[in-house]
């Protein structure tokens, strides 16, 4: 006899054997065992949560004819015949391939005759919602008022694309994501019957790739066991068949993202490549890495959810603390984006690459997170004391060279501000203007701010009167000298007008009401 495929081998012949289907389950039994069985049944869920394999074993309890509390006997000669697929009574029919009018109209037919043995013809339709309207229109009148002994059960992984008066003639049961608690205990179950050697946290990890279908666990439980056959199956041994990662490499890639080390993140994302690992898998684990954090940020006693062990939680929570929850919402954004991308793309290491970029360097994106993310890092820095102390040095470096020289420098003339200074006055903005003569800090006091493409910084006047103010030369020499005498350095100034710039540059612009920045007191330390 030929291989057969563990999920159609180990296919649940009675209800007792569905998993993860409780609620269904014991309606459905009751209803055979009350003698209240409908006429048809709707059966909605994602794949491979049970939908078909309860069909039909409910079409052979309602047929069975000695039904064990509300359950199929699997050993009379109607069981045995729908198992074997040569019962008359149970009729399967694809929808996405059957799905004209003219197939329907043959079920209309068909309906008219009695089942020759068995009390009920059950027509079980699977990818109901691929039917045409045409043949919806044509099955509805059957639907409604089919004979007493025919039953119809429609299954559907897309409800929302069947037709309201299709809704209206069933009962609806909704099939759940199974656990991966009941997934892994099923996979145990088979895994003693199949006498294979399988470790734990390998079961778990298929488990949780299924993604909530034991079918797709069963299915990749199968694909790890032939290339392992006759050995041990491993945690790595999965890995490495799936093309997944392990998290210490989520982990190294977030160290490496947190502290901006690109070139050390480019390089972990090669070994990723050599060791041929799937891509698109790799970005989707990461995204549920990032994840795992935020959530781990904001509440405890979240074991069942993220579905780890409390060790693994608490180095969770360790490295949920090196981010903060708007810089890692950033890099949700990013990899979310990134994932949809990768789907069409033919070069998937080239955008992956980006997007390890983007997130060490926010500077290269112009939306509004980045902006907040690069402020983020210049706080950090500056409380940390690592931009003070280099702009001191480097003004006490100009200081020396000025007395050294035969010819003496003024103290007037000042290095042109770079575009790293700039932003550093972009976040101290508050300071800045807190010290600017009384009729100046009226006009400014709504004006926002942004660094320009030429290292310059942008006014955003919201009205014609302060554009004109801020275009005048001797307000801007003014306000250039103020900001120079805190940063050492000369900054040109230009005015705009806010409702001039495009909705995406509108975003750059910093407004000093809603940013909060009393955590750093000075831009520089002075000397």
């Amino acid at each position: 006899m030929s291989y057969q495929a563990l999920y159609r081998k180990w296919r649940p012949t009675e209800f007792e054997d569905v998993k993860g289907q409780d609620h269904i389950v014991t309606t459905l039994k009751n209803q055979i065992k009350l003698d209240r069985i409908g006429h048809a049944y709707l059966f909605c869920g994602t794949r491979g949560t049970g939908k078909t394999t309860v069909a039909k074993i409910f079409a052979k309890a309602v047929n069975c004819l000695h039904p064990v509390d509300g359950s199929p006997c699997n050993e009379c000669a109607m069981c045995r015949a729908i198992n074997a697929g040569t019962s008359m009574n149970v009729i399967e029919i694809d929808a996405a391939s059957n799905n004209g009018v003219d197939n329907i109209r043959e079920i209309r037919e068909e309906v008219g005759y009695s089942p020759t043995e068995g009390r009920y013809k059950v027509y079980i339709i699977d990818e109901v919602h691929m039917l045409s309207i045409g043949a919806f229109n044509a099955l509805l009148k059957t639907l409604e008022e089919p004979p007493s002994y025919v039953i119809f059960i429609l299954a559907t992984t897309e409800a929302h694309k069947i037709p309201i008066t299709i809704l209206s003639r069933c009962q609806r049961y909704d099939f759940k994501r199974i656990t991966i608690d009941t997934i892994a205990a099923r996979l145990h179950e088979l895994i003693e019957k199949e006498q294979l050697d399988v470790e734990e946290r390998a079961v778990r990890y298929i488990a949780k790739a299924a993604d909530g279908s034991m079918r797709d666990a069963l299915s990749l439980l199968d694909q790890c066991i032939a290339f392992y056959i006759g050995s041990r199956l491993t945690y790595d041994n999965v890995l490495e068949v799936l093309g997944a990662v392990d998290t210490s490499v989520f982990s190294k890639l977030l160290r490496c993202i947190a502290g901006r080390q690109m070139v050390e993140a480019i390089y972990l994302l090669e070994d990723v490549v050599i060791q041929g690992r799937e891509l698109g898998q790799f970005v989707n684990d990461f995204t549920w890495y990032l994840r795992n954090l935020l959530l781990a940020q904001n509440s405890d006693n979240l074991e069942d959810i993220l579905d780890i062990s409390s060790e693994n939680l608490a180095a969770l929570k360790e490295e949920a603390a090196m981010v903060e929850p708007a810089v890692l919402m950033r890099y949700i954004r990013i990899f979310s984006e990134l994932s949809g991308q990768m789907r069409y793309s033919s070069q998937k290491r080239v955008l992956l690459e980006v997007a390890i970029v983007k997130l060490c360097k926010p500077s290269m994106e112009r939306n509004l997170d980045s902006i907040l993310n690069r402020l983020s890092n210049i706080e950090k820095q500056l409380e940390e004391g690592v931009i003070a102390a280099p702009q001191k040095a480097q003004r006490q470096n100009i200081q020396e060279q000025q007395a050294s020289d035969s010819d003496p420098v003024s103290a007037d003339v000042r290095p042109q501000a770079a575009s790293e200074d700039v932003m550093r006055i972009v976040a101290q903005w508050g300071k800045i203007i807190s010290d600017l003569p009384m009729s100046m800090a009226a006009m400014i006091k709504n004006v926002r701010v942004s660094q320009g493409d030429d290292a310059s910084l942008l006014l955003a006047c919201e009205n014609e009167m302060q554009k004109d103010y801020f275009d005048q030369e001797s307000h801007q020499s003014e306000l250039s000298e103020i900001i120079a005498d805190k940063i050492q350095k000369q900054v040109k100034i230009k005015a705009v007008f806010l409702s001039d710039e495009t909705p995406e540059r509108q975003e750059m612009f910093i407004d000093p009401r809603k940013i909060n920045l009393e955590g750093v007191d000075v831009i520089y330390e002075d000397d």
